[in-house]
């Protein structure tokens, strides 16, 4: 057996594989003699199967099998032994193995294409500047967040008029022009809508001020243009309500007003746990830092994306892009090479970065330990508890969550790689410049823009 590197270009090479009978004929032998011990073939009794009638029935296939682990094992060892920087796999060159003949062959040469990664330099200074923003905290903000906690744990309660934020619930049914009910027209014995979601005002107003069992006839196109929130009325399918009449009479059975909760021991308790938080003053103050805490995480986002896509601009090279995209159309067997072709940028884009990341992460020794990545399971898991209101979730629960997380591979290879883009983008932070830039919150949301 003999492996041969050809060079076509910087980022393109052709692998060839020489394998004579002499490779693969010991190990095809000692395969057939093992089905034979085994064959349970009617006239003979176990064991005694002709082996001649074992290579008949099995020798093509056990010999093409015993080739391609050779082919295989060995083309990962010259990949391994020569320390070649490969993108994708191996491809084997079609054209070439459709010439090949198992049948009269006892030698063979098989031939595969490899895209080789680029060699490239990192080129940044202090002279490549990033903004750092900070996002200052203002009144509005505050409101916000104080408005989020009063109405997320506030509570829906009965009313006897309505008002323009009520929900109201009632029989809903079809008219005719005349105000005459519609027999075989659409209705609803118990159906909701919300007063203040009615896009009409005077229809709005006609509801506004109405009581229990009271009715209101009304255009339901009119008060509701979008045809998802006439069929939510109606509890129909979106496409059935297009052709539909478009007057109906609603009879009130029930009116909810929604109170946001009051601000007292009773909120910070549900919010954070029993005794965590006693005053008002303590409250205002924790929401002070939950939010201090969220814009820095989004001001660090930013400040990431920006080192990425600065890095990637400043460092130039180039990908054996024809050699990709026929490896991407051989994994991904659903898509076809348009598809492909219309995603390619993105993949570009993603592919150049992690090779980027790679080099720092190799050239600087990085490593990831088992503590770190349990450390930012368990920070993912209390962030996503926290959107959920959990606020009160015990240190034992997150670990024991975060650890169910880490045993599912794909969630641990993206922990593990944002783990590794943190602490690459910490290598380059201190290559370049930042420079401190005091923003808005509607600035900084403009810069995603």
């Amino acid at each position: 057996m003999n492996i041969t590197k050809e060079n076509i270009d910087d980022l393109n090479a052709v692998l060839k594989i020489k394998i004579e009978k002499t490779d693969y004929e010991d190990k095809a032998e000692t395969v057939l003699k093992d089905y034979r011990k085994k064959a349970t073939i009617k006239g003979f009794r176990p064991g005694m199967v002709p082996i001649g009638l074992i290579k008949k029935m099995y020798g093509k296939a056990v010999q093409l099998d015993e080739i391609n682990k050779i082919v295989t094992e060995n083309i990962q060892k010259y990949i391994t032994d020569e320390k070649l920087e490969i993108l994708g796999d191996p491809l084997p060159k079609v054209d070439e193995q459709d010439k090949i003949d198992f049948d009269t062959q006892q030698d063979f040469t098989f031939s595969f294409e490899l895209g080789l990664s680029p060699v490239f330099e990192l080129k940044l200074s202090k002279k490549n500047k990033v903004n750092q923003y900070d996002i200052i905290v203002d009144e509005k903000m505050r409101s916000q967040y104080l408005e989020n906690y009063t109405r997320r744990y506030g509570e829906l309660k009965k009313s006897e008029q309505i008002e323009e934020k009520d929900v109201v619930k009632g029989r809903i049914e079809a008219i005719d022009e005349n105000g005459n009910v519609i027999p075989e027209g659409p209705s609803v014995e118990e159906t909701s809508l919300g007063i203040d979601i009615i896009k009409d005002k005077k229809i709005k107003k006609e509801f506004i001020g109405k009581n229990i069992h009271d009715t209101i006839d009304f255009d339901l196109k009119k008060a509701f243009p979008n045809d998802m929130e006439i069929a939510g009325i109606l509890h129909k399918k979106k496409e059935e309500v297009a052709d539909l009449v478009a007057n109906y009479r609603f009879t009130v059975n029930e009116i909810s007003r929604f109170y946001p909760a009051e601000l007292g021991k009773e909120l910070f308790d549900k919010i954070f746990g029993e005794g965590v938080i006693n005053s008002e003053e303590e409250f205002l103050k924790k929401i002070e830092e939950e939010i201090v805490a969220n814009l820095k995480r989004e001001s660090d986002f930013k400040l990431m994306m920006d080192i990425k896509n600065m890095t990637m601009e400043k460092t130039d090279f180039q990908l054996p892009e024809e050699f990709l995209k026929k490896w991407l159309l051989r994994v991904n067997e659903k898509s076809t090479a348009e598809q492909i072709e219309k995603e390619f940028d993105s993949f570009r884009k993603d592919l150049k970065w992690q090779l980027i990341r790679n080099k720092v992460a190799r050239d600087n020794e990085v490593k990831i330990s088992e503590e770190e990545l349990q450390k930012e399971a368990e920070n993912i898991t209390r962030y996503q508890f926290q959107q959920y209101g959990l606020f009160y979730t015990t240190d034992e629960q997150i670990a024991n969550y975060a650890k169910e997380t880490l045993k599912r591979d794909e969630d641990a290879k993206r922990i593990a790689d944002k783990i590794l883009d943190e602490k690459v983008i910490l290598l380059i932070k201190e290559l370049v410049k930042l420079e401190d830039k005091s923003v808005t919150t509607e600035e900084f949301n403009k810069l995603f823009e």
